[in-house]
């Protein structure tokens, strides 16, 4: 079926006590490994390239291969931008065809966050995309002991209804102890915070920096009302340990790494669906 909005969705799985995962891909073999993996588990899901990724010569031609794939699954994909840097960023996504976009002004002042998101939901809106925003900040693992693990950058329960008020963004990413990439030290989440957030606005909920959280802080987390879990630093850690593992065997090849690569990818990505209970639900 082609791309569609991950938006309904996340209501579903807000309301029904599950999440959506997001993976982040690159190239060819994840992104198969992916639709494999949605398509087995008959999950919806989102695919999602990295803002920056926009800025290679490529991403237009990456962005119109997943979306013909996507023609040939039956279950519901969304081709997402993740972490878009700028208001610019995001209109390109969507004139590449994404059928969602996240824009990240989190390390922003909170009134120009405002704008800019409220600036990139007027134009999304207008043609039919979902947009998510990012309140709080979710910085790096490698800095977790002095960002994250001091509680910086943390989201601000007293602002999130002015927030989605003001910018009328349709899900929202939030800060409760998760870190993008390896972490320096263990993730913390703050689950008492989430339950708040969760009390306070009725739209769906993400959680960004996913990889290098255990099982029971995912479940939790989804009890407490998380919608929609990122991951991409584990897949590819995952995948890269198994080209090795190809490399250093017997009459490696070209066509073997990449097919354990598509597979390393698939059976990681089934993982994490029948973890987050989205198994079953397109």
């Amino acid at each position: 079926m082609p791309l569609t909005s991950i938006f309904p969705e996340l209501i579903k799985a807000k309301n029904d006590g599950y999440a959506i995962p997001a993976f982040d891909t690159l190239d060819m073999n994840a992104t198969e490994g992916m639709f494999l993996a949605f398509s087995e588990k008959n999950a919806p899901g989102v695919i999602a390239l990295y803002g920056g990724f926009l800025e290679r010569p490529n991403a237009h031609a990456v962005s119109a291969y997943i979306r013909e794939r996507a023609k040939d699954f039956e279950v519901p994909i969304s081709l997402m931008l993740d972490h878009g840097a700028s208001f610019e960023q995001c209109i390109k996504a969507i004139s590449y065809g994404f059928t969602d976009v996240m824009y990240d002004g989190s390390r922003l002042p909170l009134e120009e966050n405002i704008k800019n998101t409220k600036d990139v939901v007027r134009a999304a809106h207008a043609v039919g995309v979902y947009v998510e925003a990012e309140l709080g900040h979710v910085g790096r693992g490698s800095e977790y002991q002095s960002f994250g693990a001091l509680r910086k950058g943390f989201t601000d329960p007293d602002t999130v209804e002015m927030f989605i008020k003001e910018t009328n963004v349709d899900f929202l990413a939030i800060a409760i102890g998760t870190a993008h990439g390896i972490y320096q030290g263990d993730p913390q989440l703050d689950l008492e915070l989430l339950k708040e957030i969760r009390s306070r606005v009725d739209v769906p909920l993400v959680l960004h920096g996913g990889s290098g959280c255990t099982e029971e802080q995912f479940r939790s987390a989804i009890k407490a009302g998380i919608s929609k879990i990122n991951i991409a630093t584990d897949l590819f850690m995952t995948a890269g340990k198994k080209l090795v593992e190809v490399a250093k065997g017997e009459n490696p090849s070209y066509f073997s790494m990449s097919n354990s690569a598509m597979e390393a990818f698939r059976e990681r990505c089934i993982y994490y669906i029948d973890l987050f209970g989205a198994t079953g639900k397109a």
